[in-house]
């Protein structure tokens, strides 16, 4: 596990050193200190190639924190305390331009991991397989490919409609599958959402059939990706399609038919008894996917990109963040079925008294340099996705569907036990899960996906209005970086 970390830490701090003086993010970033010529010559440089990818996720403006943070305060569950538009007031507000901070560097960061993902794959078929040989270069390639499926997937849930808006036929991104090793190669028109979906699903399946089954450490199985993380994640895209017979073959892959659930190849994912561990000990096996963040230089997010930063109180107020976005309480803390006695409730912090208190959630606790590690998925969204599946594609009160909802809210409020007799109809079984949903995730950025995959509007929340999927600003503008320098690109 050091080791890994250790390679990210170096490789993530020599891509922040070149980014900084370039301009153009369409065109290539280095990846090593070493000339293009010999980038793939031997095996230790393909391997430094191969954890550059990752630290591009792993970016403070991606993955690393500012994406999930995007998806949770466009929806309805944090209020803005600063006004800062640095820190994401105007997404908050649901009103963000094509030049803002966060439209521009969020296109920026996923593009740039998107064409290091690419030069890797290129130069892999050029020179890299043969110094490392077929079997390990296509296991490398295999992880290059997941990293560019989940960019791309990542972009779609800002730039572009939702798939259940014309069945994916409106404009997408532009698909960018090659290097770009010059000038003049950003003009591309931009492809409809189908066919992006259509590459992503590509590359996710292209990965579970090289990539490795699993690691040899626990640390390794949850920050570098493996067969069960290419599954998992492909739940959360069919998802996102309404594709949920496939969803639920995907998952089926990993989950077993009864409880206690467990996944029965690769990697033993399962729930964790205490949802706390799985925020303390970042390595269990719960943890499909996640950013790994340490206190050396160049490898914890930056400044004002940290999870812990935006949604953690001040120190004067107990916490260890900038107070950024405290807890609506007209939202998901209000829901009467989420009990005093969950165990998820020990994440709320109440900060002042009376008509000043307010609510934090301190899901993410360690001080600056905020060493959290970001969760990309976790076992219990696969069950709940699962679940969501099995009952719009059954239109029934499924009794899977009810056993893998009690799996999760049974490990935080065991005093709350579902059965079939709960639910009315299927669409009020539904409305649990999605509740479960939002209780779970809240603070790992999945509530943009929830609303827009389903056409929902997206609810007010303080001063921000209620924003409808028919209304301008559900989804982001393009980039002004990019409406510059791609002279095909059309804005939304």
């Amino acid at each position: 596990m050091k080791k890994t970390i250790i390679n990210l830490a170096i490789f993530g701090a020599i891509v922040g050193t070149f980014t900084s003086c370039n301009r153009d993010l369409l065109t290539p970033i280095p990846q090593t200190s070493v000339s293009d010529a010999s980038a793939f010559s031997t095996s230790s440089r393909v391997q430094g190639q191969l954890l550059s990818l990752y630290a591009a996720l792993k970016a403070g403006n991606f993955y690393g924190g500012r994406f999930v943070i995007y998806g949770d305060i466009r929806g309805e569950n944090f209020i803005n305390e600063t006004s800062n538009l640095v820190t994401g007031s105007d997404v908050w507000g649901m009103n963000a331009t094509n030049s803002a901070t966060a439209v521009q560097n969020l296109w920026s960061a996923a593009y740039a991991t998107i064409n290091k993902s690419n030069i890797f794959i290129d130069g892999m078929a050029a020179t890299g397989s043969t110094v490392v040989g077929a079997d390990l270069a296509g296991k490398y390639v295999a992880e290059a490919k997941l990293i560019r499926g989940l960019s791309y997937y990542s972009l779609l849930q800002y730039y572009a409609r939702p798939y259940a808006d014309g069945n994916g036929a409106k404009p997408g991104v532009p698909l960018r599958l090659k290097g770009i090793i010059g000038a003049g190669e950003s003009n591309i028109a931009r492809s409809t959402v189908a066919e992006v979906y259509t590459q992503i699903l590509k590359d996710l399946n292209d990965a579970e059939a090289s990539l490795p089954s699993s690691y040899t450490g626990a640390g390794e199985n949850t920050t570098r990706a493996h067969k069960n993380t290419a599954i998992a994640l492909k739940t959360r895209i069919y998802l996102s399609m309404q594709n949920y017979g496939a969803a639920i073959t995907e998952a089926n892959k990993i989950v077993s038919a009864t409880a206690p659930f467990a996944a029965p190849t690769g990697v033993a994912h399962r729930l964790q008894a205490d949802i706390a561990t799985v925020f303390t000990n970042y390595l269990t096996t719960e943890s499909i996917f996640s950013m790994p963040m340490t206190s050396t230089a160049g490898d914890s997010p930056g400044t004002q990109n940290q999870l812990a930063f935006y949604f953690s109180p001040t120190v004067a107020n107990g916490g260890v963040g900038g107070g950024e976005y405290s807890l609506n309480p007209k939202g998901i803390i209000a829901e009467p079925t989420w009990k005093d006695t969950d165990k998820r409730r020990l994440f709320i912090k109440t900060s002042g008294t009376g008509a000043t208190a307010k609510s934090w959630w301190t899901k993410y606790k360690t001080a600056s340099p905020y060493t959290d590690y970001v969760p990309v998925i976790r076992y219990a969204e696969v069950l709940l996705n699962l679940a969501e599946a099995k009952v719009r594609t059954t239109n029934t009160v499924d009794a899977q569907a009810v056993a893998l909802l009690n799996a999760v809210r049974n490990r935080s409020d065991a005093a709350t036990t579902y059965t079939a007799a709960s639910f009315a109809t299927p669409a009020s079984l539904i409305s649990a899960i999605m509740l479960e949903r939002q209780i779970e995730f809240l603070g790992e950025g999945l509530r943009n996906n929830d609303l827009i995959r389903l056409l929902e509007t997206v609810p007010a929340k303080g001063t921000a209005p209620a924003k409808a999927a028919t209304e301008s600003g559900y989804i982001w503008p393009i980039s002004s970086s990019e409406l510059a320098l791609n002279a095909l690109i059309t804005d939304n």
